[in-house]
């Protein structure tokens, strides 16, 4: 039709033109009719994928970034090594041989067992009890079909599914028909302390982090782990947040109701402001640098501040053995490495690895009227008001927290860690740099603290 139209413009005939042009403008309508009436058949067949599709071809909409890194399988152990290069040397399960297809799911379910007789008592419903060790009690903690239900309808139907190959909206549109199965399993393994390896299995999907990346530390990796442990997890959080509450650092900002960024750096700021009121007086701001703190958590450790917090013994077992034993592998686009047991750190993408690291920080804690300590999350600040040059205690504090970043292997990179010093006296004298680790912290005129420019005028 573009062509009749062009020759007859061409041709100067008018009347040809005006025909062409009112057959084009038909066929234009029947073609746009058409589409509508095709869009409105898919979405009465609920086949909005197919909708979507098609708009984003009509717009030309494309997604920015890179989604994931492609490459083979000796890359993709490469990363699985560096991303678990924090596991301790701990004795551990011998890791469990999952096969697994390309995209990283179990590439086939194990047979169903055949029920025992009901005489008998079954293996799987008696608690697993080491000779060497007194038994434990059973945890009277247990969740009712109702509270699983309501976890279930409240799942991201649009999120990707976990190595079990279990979808979210799977879950979701049959929460009343799962809710009592789910229901008995946790139960179960609240029982028993123990969880199940699938369901601690993370898939870690590398995303780079810059255009050309070159090396391991060039890649985010992204978490993919089980929803089925996910909604069990957010029902043992209810449970713990009362009981650990007392217990946690009240300057630590981070997972709380109500409490967000700009309520960190509103106290940093006053607490800044009313020291330099005084005569003579300087403030001096410490940002630590961890190296991913939360893979470095160690189990052991987690759970005897657990015990020092009056915690039930078998809800801190079953912690210490969602922690321990965690299978992971890396997934790229094109294969999938060799799986690899973690048993350092808290797993990325669980609900449980932000509470489990602040319970893990909250016995440091520092509250003086001229120095604290804050924190949010891993960033931690130590805030020092300095008067007439007098900085003991503040470099008592910063040594202090160094010391015991050290005792609960929580790594520093001092390169990153960076001093701030704040100074409204006519007469100021260069301060003296802080010794970590035999290295000096750079003094820097600003520093960016959780999307905020600090400088040294607090301007």
């Amino acid at each position: 039709m573009k062509l009749q139209k062009k020759r007859a413009f061409t041709a100067g005939d008018p009347a040809e033109l005006r025909s062409v042009q009112k057959e084009l403008k038909r066929s234009l309508k029947e073609s746009k009719d058409a589409y509508r009436k095709k869009l409105e058949e898919r979405l009465e067949r609920n086949q909005t994928r197919d909708v979507w599709s098609g708009m984003r071809t009509i717009t030309g909409f494309q997604k920015k970034g890179i989604r994931s890194a492609d490459g083979n399988v000796d890359q993709a152990n490469e990363l699985n090594q560096f991303f678990n290069r924090f596991d301790s040397s701990s004795p551990s399960p011998s890791c469990p041989n999952i096969p697994l297809d390309n995209n990283g799911s179990p590439s086939h379910l194990p047979e169903p067992l055949t029920p025992l007789p009901t005489s008998s008592p079954s293996p799987l419903l008696t608690p697993y009890m080491d000779p060497s060790m007194s038994p434990i009690p059973p945890t009277g903690l247990s969740f009712t079909s109702g509270q699983v239900r309501r976890e279930l309808e409240r799942l991201n139907q649009r999120k990707a599914a976990g190595p079990d190959g279990i979808s979210p909206r799977v879950l979701r549109n049959c929460s009343m028909q799962l809710c009592g199965i789910l229901q008995h399993l946790f139960n179960q393994s609240l029982h028993l302390q123990r969880i199940p390896v699938l369901w601690k299995t993370s898939c870690l999907v590398p995303v780079p982090k810059k255009t050309h990346p070159v090396a391991p530390s060039d890649y985010r990796p992204i978490a993919l782990t089980s929803h089925i442990m996910k909604v069990m997890e957010r029902l043992v959080l209810s449970h713990l947040r009362p009981l650990v509450s007392p217990f946690q650092d009240p300057l630590q900002f981070a997972y709380q109701p109500k409490v967000g960024v700009d309520d960190t750096v509103i106290y940093l700021l006053q607490r800044a402001y009313s020291s330099l009121d005084r005569l003579n007086t300087t403030v001096q701001v410490m940002f630590f640098d961890f190296c991913s703190a939360f893979n470095t958590i160690q189990p052991r450790l987690l759970r005897a501040k657990l015990e020092k917090m009056q915690m039930d013994a078998p809800l801190v077992s079953w912690i210490e053995d969602h922690l321990t034993g965690r299978p992971q592998f890396v997934r790229l686009r094109s294969c999938v490495s060799d799986p690899l047991m973690s048993n350092t750190g808290a797993p990325q993408g669980t609900v449980l690895s932000p509470f489990l690291f602040t319970t893990y920080t909250a016995d440091f804690q520092y509250h003086s009227e001229t120095c604290h300590l804050q924190k949010y999350s891993d960033d931690t600040v130590i805030v020092g008001c300095v008067e007439n040059g007098q900085e003991d205690e503040y470099r008592d504090l910063v040594e202090s927290f160094v010391r015991w970043s050290r005792e609960n292997l929580l790594q520093l990179n001092v390169t990153k860690t960076k001093e701030m010093v704040v100074d409204f006296r006519k007469s100021k004298s260069p301060p003296s740099p802080v010794c970590i680790s035999g290295k000096d912290v750079e003094i820097v005129p600003f520093y960016r603290f959780l999307g905020v420019q600090l400088d040294n005028k607090l301007e």
